[in-house]
């Protein structure tokens, strides 16, 4: 799951402003919502014409019921009236947050009215990257290890006519088969157990009752936490028959990180990252999403070092022997900028262009790294490649 550069989930929400908040919306305390954060007066002002629409109460919109008696969309669900979409995708409901069997160790998140990650947050600001030790190693990459199984799990669910709310079924059940939970549950509130980012999503898709259909490309995007750590991944499938240009684009997002993580060792500036992700991406007439990075991770679920994605990037740090953390290039067709749907999660793209994703967390390791996120069949490949 990747990260923002900066303090998630405590921006201001105006499109275009990356500053701190400093206030949130009292009607969505009001009313039980998702907080949603402003850094002033004038620009909660400024956005109330678009935030209000998320106030609007959705009772009596029409549904239908699944097997497990959950409520599901109807052709005329729209949570948003009035709000203009970059592309052909549309929210559908969502079924309720599912629940946990007590034995689950959680995060300090899980139950927290907010999501708010408190042990994370005490060490925002700090530039200082952990090094594990051999007991932390064998714990991360045995957590890693079990979030491989989950999303190969996941990885099999994928089809035409397929929900992406079944497929957050299919991860938080692995998870919990695992003695693994599912990180992204509750972090800042969101409220499903996987991401599944669909065509134009770039990240952050909830799982709802959308059918995949035929052509589609997804991302699912893997967290689980166990023997406290996290370990975090992700791929993009193809659903059914994609066309050309998807598979291209899928291939050279995969390749992006494959080429990042060939340059991974001990000495290396985390700034150059991007700037191989960047050129394969260029050089294929792709751009490379800005807003979100790969991270560092362990104990906490986002942590130093931030790892941009593009070039010419100022991010801190040389690689260190013992240094774990993700790689998770964003690559859309068209147009690098986002936006964010008024569900303060879906990351889409402006021009409604697909985008695609990879993601593998690694530990750098004496002379080289070690990918822990690997798959164990198919000599390691993605499993798209397994579609072609």
């Amino acid at each position: 799951m990747s990260n923002a550069p900066v303090d998630l989930g405590h921006l201001c929400e105006t499109q275009g402003c990356d500053r701190p908040s400093s206030l949130q919306c009292p009607t969505c305390i009001k009313l039980g919502l998702s907080p949603a954060y402003f850094c002033s007066q004038e620009c909660f002002k400024g956005n109330w014409s678009v935030h209000k629409i998320c106030h609007k109460k959705q009772n009596n919109v029409p549904t239908t019921t699944n097997d497990d008696g959950d409520n599901v969309q109807s052709e005329n669900y729209n949570p948003w009236p009035g709000y203009s979409f970059t592309g052909g995708l549309r929210p559908f409901r969502q079924s309720s947050k599912r629940r946990l069997p007590g034995h689950i160790v959680t995060p300090d998140y899980a139950d927290h009215s907010e999501g708010f990650p408190a042990s994370e947050v005490a060490a925002r600001g700090k530039t200082e990257i952990k090094i594990l030790t051999p007991d932390e190693i064998n714990r991360m990459t045995h957590t890693c290890q079990l979030g491989r199984e989950v999303l190969d799990v996941a990885a099999r669910a994928v089809g035409v006519g397929v929900t992406t709310d079944e497929i957050d079924r299919v991860v938080h059940e692995a998870c919990v088969e695992r003695d693994c939970y599912p990180s992204p549950l509750n972090y800042y509130r969101f409220p499903k157990s996987c991401c599944t980012s669909v065509n134009e999503v770039i990240c952050h898709g909830i799982p709802d009752g959308r059918p995949l259909q035929n052509g589609d490309i997804v991302n699912v995007d893997v967290t689980v936490y166990h023997d406290g750590f996290h370990g975090d991944l992700n791929e993009t499938f193809f659903v059914g028959e994609v066309d050309e240009e998807g598979k291209a684009l899928v291939r050279v997002s995969y390749e992006c990180l494959a080429q990042a993580i060939d340059i991974v060792k001990p000495g290396v500036r985390y700034r150059e990252i991007g700037n191989v992700i960047e050129k394969h991406a260029r050089a294929h007439g792709l751009s490379v999403v800005r807003t979100y990075c790969g991270h560092g991770i362990h104990k906490l679920f986002h942590t130093a070092p931030s790892v941009p994605h593009y070039s010419k990037n100022k991010a801190i740090g040389v690689m260190k022997p013992g240094h774990c953390f993700t790689i998770e290039p964003m690559i859309s067709a068209g147009t690098w900028r986002d936006l964010t749907w008024p569900d303060r999660w879906t990351s889409v793209t402006v021009d409604g262009k697909r985008s695609a994703q990879f993601e593998h967390t690694l530990l750098v390791t004496e002379t080289g790294c070690d990918v822990i996120t690997g798959r164990k069949e198919a000599a390691g490949r993605p499993h798209f490649m397994d579609q072609l």
